[in-house]
């Protein structure tokens, strides 16, 4: 299955947490494509926060989406993200499963397509660079579309 996830790190060495994060998850899959890394606003975080490095990314991988997500947050855990106290905080990597094929899932633990990402400059500018024509299988709309509707004022620039 392909997966598209979103990367994001705003602690510690930024590049170097997404070269870690890559190399991670060429061993639970194959990284099909990589968008450039984008210097983005802090979305929801408080005033002076750093910057983040946000990164799109095509994963193919046999795991299922359970297994795939706890694959990922333990390596979470490894790279020192607080996954009980990092919501709006900062974090050495932060990797959200966007999409997974036409996948829709809604529990607890996982929700596909990810409920945020239509709303988030910061996800959709970089998948768009790789993924511009896939469709949210919810919203029923491609990636470049939901970025070219989106209003914002958050700062996403390619590096």
């Amino acid at each position: 299955m392909i997966y598209y996830l979103s990367l994001g790190s705003n602690s510690g060495d930024r590049r170097h947490n997404m070269k870690e994060a890559l190399k991670f998850l060429n061993t639970v899959g194959n990284v099909q494509k990589e968008s450039a890394l984008y210097s983005t606003t802090p979305v929801g975080m408080p005033a002076g926060t750093r910057m983040f490095l946000n990164q799109a990314i095509a994963l193919e991988s046999n795991d299922e989406p359970a297994a795939l997500l706890k694959k990922i947050k333990a390596f979470e855990r490894r790279m020192g993200r607080d996954l009980e106290r990092s919501h709006y905080a900062d974090r050495t990597i932060d990797i959200d499963i966007l999409l997974a094929g036409q996948v829709v899932l809604d529990s607890r633990e996982l929700a596909i397509p990810h409920p945020q990402m239509a709303n988030r400059a910061f996800v959709l500018a970089p998948l768009a660079e790789i993924a511009a024509n896939a469709c949210h299988p919810v919203m029923n709309k491609t990636i470049h579309l939901l970025l070219s509707q989106l209003q914002t004022t958050e700062i996403v620039k390619k590096i």
